[in-house]
Parts: C-alpha cells; sequence; structure tokens
C-alpha cells in the first residue's frame, strides 16, 4: 500500500500573492513574472492507493488542516472531486492548530457532508467555542479528541500521530504577553504512516526540539516550516512589525534557522507555509539557491509525493 501527499496548498496564511501587498516578491506575482507562482494557503490530502501503479481511485482522503482556499484548491485536485451525487471523498480533517488558516476552510465543508474531524481537545474546544462552527452538524461530522503522543487511525489504512511542536495560541486568542515557544496542544505536528513510509507535517515551529529531531531522522519526508527566510524579513520589508520569531516561526536560513537545524534529518526535506515576503518564492534568487544548495525543496499547489 502507497502513500499519496497531495500538497493542496504551499503559501502561509494570506496566500501568494497577498491581496493586500505590494512587496518586492508579490510585486513580481502581480506582474506574472514566471519566476514566481502563485499559492494557496497551506493544507495538505492524503490518501492510499493499493501500490505504485495505481491510482488512489475510491481510497478516501484525509486533509490536514482546511485552509480557507479549501474551494479553490477542490476545483485544483480532480482526485477530491465528488465521486457521485453529493459524495466527496473526504472522509477527515486533522488540525494542527486553530489558526484561521488552518481551519476557515471547515465552513467550506457544511454542507452536511459526512466526515471526521479530529485535532487536540484544546483546538476543538477553540472551534466549539465560536458558534460559526456549529453549522458542521454534529450528527455527520463528529469531534474526535486525539491526545499528542498516542498513534489513532484514519481512513485509508494510514496511521496517525500528534506531537507538540513550539508555538504559540492561535492570534486571535493572544493576550498582551503570548508565550511564543509554549509546548501545548495549542500547536502540534503530525506523522503520518502506512506501509512502512512516514511524512511529517510541520507547518509552524518556533524551534526544533530533540523530540522533534528523533522523529524526523526517521521520515521518509518532511514539510517543515518555511514561513520566512530571515527573522526580520517583514521589518526589513516594510510589510509588518513582528519578527518570524514573535509569530512563533523560526527562520529558514542563519545559524539558528531551519537549514541548519534540520540538516541531515529526514530523506526528503520540503520547505512548506511559505509567507509572501519570503524571496525562496523567486527561482534563481540567492536564497532559493541557498536552500537548494541545503538539500531542500520549496513546496509547490500541486505536488503530489507517493511513498
Amino acid at each position: 500500500m502507497r502513500l499519496t501527499t497531495f500538497i493542496l496548498g504551499a503559501a502561509a496564511g494570506g496566500g501568494f500573492p497577498q491581496w493586500n501587498c505590494n512587496c518586492d516578491v508579490c510585486r513580481l506575482a502581480w506582474a506574472g513574472d514566471p519566476r514566481v507562482k502563485p499559492r494557496t494557503q497551506t493544507s495538505i490530502a492524503v490518501t492510499t492507493a493499493p501500490n505504485e501503479s495505481s491510482s488512489p481511485g475510491d481510497a478516501p482522503f484525509v486533509l490536514i488542516n482546511a485552509s480557507p482556499d479549501l474551494r479553490q484548491q477542490i476545483v485544483a485536485t480532480p482526485a477530491l472531486q465528488p465521486r457521485g451525487l453529493r459524495m466527496s471523498p473526504i472522509a477527515a480533517v486533522v488540525l494542527t492548530g486553530g489558526e484561521v488558516d488552518q481551519t476557515a476552510g471547515l465552513l467550506t465543508l457544511r454542507e452536511r457532508g459526512p466526515f471526521a474531524l479530529y485535532g487536540t481537545a484544546g483546538t476543538l474546544s477553540t472551534l466549539a467555542a465560536n458558534s460559526i462552527f456549529g453549522v458542521l452538524a454534529a450528527d455527520v461530522v463528529p469531534r474526535k479528541a486525539v491526545h499528542p503522543g498516542s498513534p489513532f487511525a484514519l481512513p485509508g489504512g494510514i496511521e496517525a500521530e500528534l506531537f507538540l511542536v513550539p508555538g504559540k495560541t492561535p492570534l486571535y486568542l493572544e493576550g498582551d504577553n503570548p508565550e511564543l515557544e509554549a509546548e501545548t496542544d495549542a500547536n502540534v505536528g503530525i506523522e503520518l504512516r502506512a506501509n512502512g513510509a512516514r511524512l511529517v507535517f510541520i507547518p509552524g515551529a518556533a524551534r526544533l526540539t530533540a523530540a522533534m529531531a528523533t522523529r524526523l531522522a526517521e521520515a521518509d519526508v518532511v514539510l517543515f516550516d518555511g514561513t520566512l527566510f530571515s527573522d526580520d524579513e517583514m521589518i526589513a520589508a516594510g510589510a509588518g512589525v513582528k519578527t518570524g520569531r514573535r509569530m512563533g516561526h523560526m527562520p529558514v536560513g542563519g545559524p539558528d534557522g531551519a537549514l541548519a537545524a534540520l540538516a541531515g534529518l529526514g530523506r526528503r526535506r520540503i520547505l512548506i507555509h511559505i509567507n509572501n515576503t519570503n524571496p525562496i518564492l523567486i527561482e534563481g534568487s540567492p536564497q532559493r539557491r541557498t536552500v537548494e544548495a541545503a538539500g531542500f525543496e520549496v513546496a509547490e499547489d500541486g505536488m503530489r509525493i507517493d511513498l
């Protein structure tokens, strides 16, 4: 049995180009520069197929996070489109946090289509506190709380495990002095396993812990937080006032960035959740060349990973 992953969206919140941004990188996208490719907000879809030569066929799909761009992503991904009258192949959604760009797409799935919704107790309580998510009727969308560190079964024969990742609470729940590197169930990664294959997805990480490094060392594919190349990137671009670490994201470059931290971990490493200001979005840029020279890839919408 093969584990297949579709990258539905590879951008950070707001997508690329961001609707209200004309930074140096977005300006290239608005102008149609072929060196940059538009990207929707981060989400992936996983499924299984009997063997390497077969397509997913009738196998169910699991979404990891439901981005605000989910309808557009389904339109762009034929395998996720209905297989009969009101028969979606989407059988489950797993949330790695409660941010808007992780949950808003759930509202697209409100048309009484059955699927299971998984998340930590903290994330599900965040949804429960917002009455708008009541449009997901409990009789067709059961909510299943998952304890980090405890494996659980997903449709299609996929085994999954959530694990703690240093980060922070969703932006709209921040207090005056948010803890930026807390290891709580508000921010988790997920490991997906099938027939010995392992894929790890971490869209947001304030730092890499020893436990995370041990997990990544055994992974066939690592999809890791690529939000900003440098910590002060948004400030330098005039596009924001926060550093990456203030937003709960370690930078890609530098001695304490993702390239250095993940060196030698995982057989294939792909940066995802890329902010619109990040110059790695520009093919051939110095930062893109640095990433590629370190053995990393830059995620794009529509990428397919077969294990």
